[in-house]
């Protein structure tokens, strides 16, 4: 049904037209420049970075050291790795180009007409942003708002500065539209059948058969795990339940941790020293799958399948593959689809005739 629109029942002349009447479904990513250009870089970094859910130490001493240190060393290197992994064909990064493509393909199979639930998707860094989106949704006539980050295990960093940033937009508006965020979704069996069906996809496609699979998950600082947050779990029971459900032992499918910085102690085990440790002891063919990122991006582009396939190759591999991520294959539609319809429940459901 379309949205209604509503005006103040006491017939003031200028009371302003409201739309409601739909539902809307907004999908959440990490973030991404708008170029490869050594000024946007340093400006999506330094939003990024500033996130004190992100940084955990004293703000005033961070603050020094990103805008007098890190801000004016990393922005050119982190350039240069947009560059190696950037779609020219549409002049964005994979993950714009694969969170859209999420977005659309959902919007197809909740409802093609977009009269009764309208998808649409945000960054969490850069553009689009939430609460541009929130509001468009509202001006839309969502009056409900199921918000999905696209992150399988929660991590305070991740899931939870989504969660900030759409309180922080609910702060700001008079009228708020209701709210729901989506649980993590790491033990989802959606979730895992997808992944699953994804990595044997992908093996299926090459002429040898990879000794080792690792499962490598983004790191964080070890104190993260230390002060309450659940993702080292998360992953851990996601890296279990692909296992189990591809029928392979630990020692073919291992889990590790990439992506880390600094000096403290990250997640163990490291992905690229497991790479050269297992090169080491004989290991000439790996696959590394990226189950905690749902779309491509720089970490799993230029980082695993440049970087780490390097690293593996000069310690005497012979054989490597990173295995794409769900982007936007029919098994991420159909996980996609099964956790809005069954957050939506009560709101929306898909053979309902009006809301």
């Amino acid at each position: 049904m379309s949205p209604r629109l509503v005006r103040d029942v006491s017939g003031a002349a200028d009371h302003p037209t409201i739309a409601l009447g739909r539902v809307g479904v907004l999908l959440v990513n990490l973030g991404t420049p708008d170029s490869t250009s050594v000024s946007d870089i340093r400006r999506y970094l330094a939003e990024f970075l500033s996130d004190q859910r992100v940084i955990e130490v004293n703000p005033l001493l961070w603050k020094v050291i990103l805008h007098g240190v890190i801000l004016n060393i990393r922005p050119p290197k982190t350039a240069e790795a947009y560059r190696k992994i950037w779609r020219t064909e549409t002049d964005e990064s994979p993950l714009r180009y694969y969170t859209r493509a999420q977005a659309e393909a959902l919007q197809e199979r909740l409802d093609p007409t977009a009269e009764t639930v309208r998808v649409d998707w945000a960054m969490r860094y850069g553009q689009p942003a939430i609460r541009d989106r929130m509001a468009a949704l509202q001006a839309a006539g969502c009056d409900r708002i199921l918000v999905l980050p696209l992150y399988p295990q929660y991590a305070a960093s991740t899931t939870g500065t989504v969660v900030d940033e759409v309180a922080r937009y609910l702060l700001g508006v008079r009228w708020q539209p209701a709210v729901r965020t989506t649980p993590a979704f790491h033990d989802d069996p959606a979730y895992i059948d997808a992944v699953a069906v994804g990595i044997g996809r992908h093996l299926a496609t090459l002429d040898w058969e990879p000794e080792v699979i690792l499962a490598s998950f983004h790191g964080l600082p070890r104190r993260y795990l230390l002060s309450g947050d659940p993702y080292h779990c998360h992953c851990a029971k996601s890296a279990r339940l692909i296992r189990e459900r591809l029928g392979w032992g630990e020692e073919r499918f291992q889990l590790t941790f990439q992506s880390r910085f600094g000096r403290e102690e990250w997640l163990r085990p490291y992905t690229d020293e497991t790479i050269k440790e297992l090169a080491k002891a004989g290991t000439r063919r790996i696959a590394v799958a990226m189950p905690g990122f749902v779309a491509d991006c720089v970490e799993t582009l230029e980082e695993i399948d440049i970087g780490v396939r390097e690293t593996f190759m000069d310690a005497g591999g012979t054989h490597f593959t990173a295995i794409p991520c769900l982007n936007s294959a029919p098994e991420s539609v159909d996980m996609l689809g099964a956790i809005a319809r069954r957050e939506l429940a009560g709101w929306w459901a898909a053979d309902a005739a009006t809301l």
